[in-house]
């Protein structure tokens, strides 16, 4: 237990609400012969980025808002390797003003229990000043389904 109280177990395959299926690369395996550590963050990246472009109409090129990454955080549970397809399950943990704070979980195909799990926080700037702004509308609008009650 965490010292909030909380399990630090990883969650399991159905606390998320959203997946997104990723190919393992060969290039994603290091000397080990497994997955690097550093290709995880890729993964949360790829997850939380392609749900915003998809479901929020993200504008990566000339958007007026941007989402900074200021936070992230990774536990590792199982080794991955390529080649393997991957699911990565996203829940939204806190819907805040200017901020998201995601959490993900990195499935191996058919397994309930994550390879990996993480969070990642995203704070809303504005593109041209770089000043926290609040979450856009449309963001707001695509990730307020995946809101997690406190309880879980």
């Amino acid at each position: 237990m965490s010292a909030a109280g909380k399990s630090d177990a990883p969650l399991p395959r159905d606390a998320y609400r959203h997946f997104l299926a990723i190919p393992t690369r060969w290039m994603d395996n290091d000397s080990y012969g497994h997955v690097n550590n550093v290709t995880y963050y890729s993964y949360f990246d790829t997850a939380v980025n392609e749900y915003l472009i998809r479901a929020g109409g993200l504008d990566i090129l000339d958007g007026a808002a941007v989402g900074l990454v200021v936070e992230t955080q990774c536990r590792f549970h199982q080794s991955l390797t390529f080649p393997e397809v991957i699911d990565t399950g996203l829940r939204i943990a806190r819907l805040g003003t200017s901020s998201v704070t995601y959490e993900i979980g990195i499935f191996r195909r058919g397994d309930d229990a994550p390879a990996a799990s993480g969070r990642f926080v995203h704070v809303w700037v504005d593109r041209a000043t770089q000043r926290p702004i609040p979450v856009p509308p449309p963001i707001r609008a695509a990730v307020a389904p995946l809101l997690v009650g406190a309880s879980e």
